[in-house]
């Protein structure tokens, strides 16, 4: 008998379900707690934050959402030195152990107690509104060094006993331009975490320490073996490359910013995936650098593993599958030598970052999709930063940041989602609350026509947002993926790439400080997903379902899917004779054997001297 059937033997099966059930209840608690008590809109509106549960020896319980790591505070506080009302806090990227991406994610810490001994932990952290540095928001697109991204804070006891270490919050709260909704976002985490630890508290003394921790271990071991026989088992043995790129990182002219996989698989194996990034391109000048490397690379395993899930038989079957640490023991991650975008050299700057991690999750899906001829989604990025700061009509400083989603890509069995959120739970800023409180209007909130990559399953849409100013600002944006576009898969057509114009100039994706004057109109057109399959394959009629949804526009239905419409937009019908010409007129045009992969216009654009012959893009 293997040590996971042990595992999951030594747990009463019916108290498994109560525990699980439980800490899901739990996590959801404290999530609920934070955004209902914050302050700040990125973490009360946008929802960037998270809770996560982890057990004494520092894994990772929960399923529902990814979280940063115990490992840098036990690291630095024994864990038989903590002490029941203690809060711990870190933002410290080169000193988190990999589970902090750049300085405006604030994480806290709380030990759960039983019978006076540390059983578990609650931790929270999310991205806030600002923490100092050389911009409003904590995100300069040009630095060049950590220093310029704002305050650093290595863990620390934040709350000792119950009381709260006033003098640490006054320094943090004093380099912050709104110290008021970090301070009480700071008191919101703390709060709810406390809470979170109480009622994990009541679970232990419910059931005993031993009964529990069983528990933990079967609902980790599930994971391991689920993963092992549904997933893993569906990618064929042997070693798979794929790689793809960062546009920019705000100090060098564009180029392109390598991020490669060599996936291994062998099912024999003790560990059966082998994730090597040898390849990845050198550290960037500016701040687009992930710390990676740390504690084994256990945060980007947790990060990467949902893509996993993508292998599952069915979309059902996908969305009942949780990664928590049950997925560390089947991946090992071999990283290159210090001073790659993945193993930055302190102090690089970071605090873009998301270009990479957001990128490895594609980079990802694309060697499987090599690997499994195809059945993964298509590329997507659903996530980028823009917004505007300067004097309300009082005087008073303000900062609108939103973190916008994107199109999702098409998938082997369904078109792509429009507007979602890579980040679980997060979601724009509502327009209501948005004009009550700074001062623009939103004069159009809707989908990007056109910009989901076509195919036989087409990609998502980005959205198309339309600010008009009321008083002069300055715009700001950390976006990637404005010139390159969210890939295609089997035929299936890149989308479109992200766009900003201001009464027609057109922005860069890093901007820390255009000047927008009142009365002008911003314009964000957010990225489509990729397509999945020849978009001459999809249906005529459904082609003018999306014409009539306004998904796609009438040209866009003829010059990409080769679909000739007549009739008014809100009711098209589908020229067969017509479409029957034209289809054939573009099927002609396709290359015999033409990419696997489609990367878009913007692709040959950019190149930084290396021969391509090296990248297998078919």
């Amino acid at each position: 008998m293997g040590e996971t059937d042990e595992a999951v033997r030594a747990a009463d099966p019916v108290l498994v379900e109560i525990v699980e059930g439980t800490l899901a209840s739990v996590e959801k608690e404290v999530e609920t707690a934070i955004a209902r008590t914050a302050r700040s809109p990125m973490i009360r509106d946008a929802h960037d934050f998270r809770a996560g549960i982890h057990d004494v020896r520092l894994r990772k319980l929960t399923g529902r959402s990814y979280s940063a790591l115990v490992q840098p505070v036990v690291r630095d506080f024994p864990i038989g030195e903590m002490n029941p009302g203690d809060v711990f806090f870190h933002n410290d990227v080169y000193l988190s152990e990999g589970g902090i991406g750049h300085l405006p994610d604030l994480c806290v810490t709380v030990p759960v107690f039983h019978d006076g001994e540390v059983v578990a932990f609650v931790q929270a952290f999310g991205h806030h509104d600002d923490i100092g540095g050389a911009v409003p928001g904590s995100m300069p697109s040009h630095a060049r060094s950590v220093f310029e991204e704002g305050l650093m804070v290595p863990p620390i006891k934040l709350w000792d006993r119950g009381v709260p270490n006033r003098a640490a919050l006054t320094i943090m709260t004093r380099n912050s331009r709104m110290p008021d909704s970090l301070a009480g976002d700071l008191d919101a985490e703390c709060s709810a975490c406390l809470m979170g630890a109480r009622r994990l508290g009541e679970l232990f003394a419910r059931y005993g320490r031993e009964a529990v921790e069983a528990c933990f271990d079967a609902i980790i071991s599930k994971t391991t073996e689920t993963f092992r026989r549904e997933l893993l088992a569906k990618i064929p043995e042997g070693a798979h490359v794929w790689e793809d790129y960062a546009e920019h990182d705000g100090v060098d002219d564009p180029r392109l910013h390598a991020q490669r996989i060599t996936l291994t698989v062998d099912h024999s194996a003790d560990v059966p995936l082998v994730i090597d990034f040898t390849g990845t391109s050198p550290q960037a000048k500016g701040p687009i650098n992930h710390a990676g490397d740390y504690a084994d690379g256990v945060f980007l395993k947790k990060w990467l593993a949902p893509i996993l899930r993508n292998l599952a038989d069915t979309p059902e079957r996908m969305a009942e599958l949780d990664v928590n640490e049950g997925v560390v023991p089947l991946i090992e991650m071999r990283f290159p030598e210090k001073g790659t975008l993945l193993t930055p050299i302190f102090p690089a700057p970071t605090n873009a970052r998301t270009f990479v991690i957001l990128r490895l999750l594609g980079v990802l899906a694309g060697v499987l999709a090599k690997a499994t001829g195809g059945r993964m989604p298509a590329d997507q990025e659903t996530i980028r930063y823009t917004g505007v700061h300067g004097e309300d009509a009082s005087g008073a400083p303000y900062l609108m940041r939103e973190v916008l989603g994107g199109g999702s890509g098409g998938r082997w069995y369904a078109d792509g989602e429009d507007t979602i959120h890579v980040v679980p739970d997060s979601r724009n800023i509502p327009v209501e609350f948005a004009e009550s409180r700074w001062p623009f209007r939103v004069e159009r909130l809707g989908l990007a026509v056109d910009s989901g990559g076509p195919g036989l399953y087409r990609g998502g849409l980005g959205y198309d947002k339309h600010i008009r100013m009321l008083r002069d600002a300055s715009f700001m944006s950390i976006a990637d993926r404005s010139i390159l576009s969210c890939w295609g898969v089997n035929g299936g057509r890149a989308g479109r790439p992200f766009r900003v114009e201001i009464e027609g100039r057109e922005m860069e994706g890093l901007v820390d400080d255009s000047p927008v004057r009142a009365g002008e109109v911003i314009r964000v057109r957010t990225t489509g997903g990729g397509g999945w399959g020849c978009p001459l394959d999809r249906p005529a009629e459904t082609v003018a379902a999306d014409v009539r949804d306004g998904k796609v526009s009438a040209e866009g239905a003829r010059d990409d899917y080769g679909v000739v419409l007549h009739g008014p937009r809100d009711d098209p019908r589908v020229d067969a004779e017509a479409t029957e010409a034209r289809r054939a007129e573009l099927r002609a045009l396709l290359p015999q054997d033409g990419p696997f992969f489609d990367r878009g216009p913007g692709f040959p654009s950019l190149s930084d001297g290396r021969p391509y012959a090296d990248v297998d893009l078919m």
